[in-house]
């Protein structure tokens, strides 16, 4: 008697095992292929997103490394000019500073270009990015223009990631061009400062009897200089002093 009755209904549930079986198959492969498509979206927003991050880096790079060596040159070909007829074993050195300081933009800018290279490329630049272990280099390119730099360190000196090493290198580099662009002094000073897990770096100059300069936050220098910073999770200030002149300040991390 169980047998004639379950069987009748054993036949009328397989029908409906198999179609809700069938049912949750498919929703599961609709699962599976929308999580696919998602991944796949996500995968080229984060490939759009890391190129647009590239190209802002390298836009960084060859604006920094312009608008310093321009400037330096600008600088220099002024003070031979004016030096040219009066003091002549003056304007010969400046002019070997000055071909030292285009030599120098040519390398920066072929290391610069070189990162649009293939990687497999065999002419792709080999020199290593600048950091601050190059300061006193970069002072000395400053000196030719006549703007003695100080440079001063507090604290141990600690090894910083070469992405944090380049830069602090770039917004001391961007900071001074800046000095020598926008304020008539003859000196500024750059403070590096080490702790445990930071590094501070100030620029100022005592431009109390110069041009007032940009207004902070003005010019793609100062913002480089800002996207810089916080590209490494750091941050960086830009003020006129109450006395006179004007101060970048940046806080990076050692390693980000």
């Amino acid at each position: 008697m169980f047998f004639r009755t379950a069987g009748p209904v054993f036949w009328l549930l397989v029908p409906v095992a198999w179609g809700t079986t069938a049912r949750l198959r498919g929703a599961y492969l609709e699962a599976v292929h929308a999580r696919a498509e998602h991944a796949e979206r996500t995968r080229d927003e984060e490939a759009r997103h890391r190129v647009a991050e590239e190209r802002m880096r390298i836009a960084r790079d060859l604006h920094d490394v312009v608008a310093h060596h321009l400037a330096l040159a600008n600088a220099l070909a002024g003070t031979a000019a004016h030096l040219a007829r009066g003091h002549p074993d003056q304007t010969r050195r400046i002019l070997g500073d000055l071909a030292d300081t285009t030599s120098s933009a040519l390398r920066e800018l072929k290391a610069t270009v070189g990162l649009l290279r293939q990687a497999n490329d065999p002419d792709a630049s080999l020199e290593p990015s600048p950091g601050l272990g190059r300061l006193s280099e970069l002072t000395a390119a400053f000196a030719s223009t006549g703007l003695d730099v100080a440079v001063a360190t507090e604290g141990e000196a600690r090894p910083l990631a070469p992405s944090v090493d380049l830069t602090a290198f770039r917004i001391v580099q961007e900071a001074l061009t800046n000095v020598t662009k926008h304020a008539a002094v003859k000196e500024a000073r750059v403070l590096v400062s080490y702790s445990k897990d930071k590094v501070r770096i100030m620029i100022d100059d005592d431009g109390s009897k110069a041009p007032a300069p940009p207004a902070p936050g003005s010019g793609f220098g100062v913002i480089g200089m800002r996207e810089r910073a916080s590209s490494v999770g750091g941050r960086l200030q830009t003020y006129r002093r109450p006395e006179g002149g004007f101060t970048v300040a940046t806080e990076l991390p050692l390693h980000p």
